[in-house]
């Protein structure tokens, strides 16, 4: 990937966040362009600077304003903007959570450098990336709960070309591999996906996800978790 890809890291472990920035500053494809300590200094930085991030590394439990209310905020005002959890908690009350108010993706921080790396990569290219893990605790903790849809619409308002696009989306296929698959073009594909975005009331990929499973359009099991 050529395509120099802007990254905001948000932790108040100053130690953990300049070894991050140090890993992810050896790619040639990667810039730190701002480092914060809470959420309220990201928030500024965004309202303050033209500069934005395509990515934001976000810490979870943080002062002033942490790093679920922070999503929270990003994803209504920036939507634009991925966010990836990158956190020392790993349990499936914090993944599903995160995941709920707009993060792109969640990484516990005894990951390694490269699974950091390729996780950014994905998300920058497809628009999200959950491990098998955390696409094991979306099905089961958001879709088996008792979280309400994101929308009442019904499966079968989506075309089944749409159906068939949206199960390839969450096998994480990017554009380009969908446009190839069905012997389309990616402008094709990108019309139908602005299409579910639209039709689902979901602002990301990451979202149009969660619809698919809550709404049982595609199936995890298919992944062999």
């Amino acid at each position: 990937m050529n395509t120099m890809i802007k990254i905001v890291l948000v932790d108040d472990e100053v130690l953990f966040r300049k070894g991050i920035s140090f890993i992810l500053q050896r790619e040639p494809n990667f810039q730190i362009i701002f480092e914060a300590s809470n959420g309220q200094e990201l928030i500024n930085y965004l309202t303050n600077n033209g500069d934005k991030p395509d990515i934001i590394m976000m810490d979870l439990k943080m002062p002033l304003l942490n790093g679920v209310e922070t999503t929270k905020i990003i994803h209504e005002n920036h939507s634009n903007i991925k966010v990836i959890a990158l956190t020392s908690y790993n349990t499936p009350s914090f993944i599903s959570n995160m995941i709920q108010v707009g993060a792109c993706s969640y990484i516990v921080k005894n990951a390694s450098p490269e699974e950091v790396v390729f996780t950014i990569n994905e998300v920058a290219n497809k628009g999200f990336y959950y491990s098998d893990y955390v696409m094991k605790v979306i099905h089961t903790d958001i879709v088996s709960g008792k979280q309400p849809l994101k929308t009442d619409l019904d499966g079968e308002f989506l075309t089944p070309r749409e159906v068939e696009i949206l199960q390839l989306i969450c096998q994480q296929y990017t554009s380009a591999e969908i446009a190839d698959i069905l012997s389309i073009s990616s402008r094709t594909v990108e019309g139908h996906r602005n299409n579910l975005l639209e039709k689902t009331k979901t602002k990301n990929i990451a979202g149009l996800v969660v619809y698919a499973i809550q709404n049982k359009i595609f199936n995890v099991d298919e992944l062999n978790l």
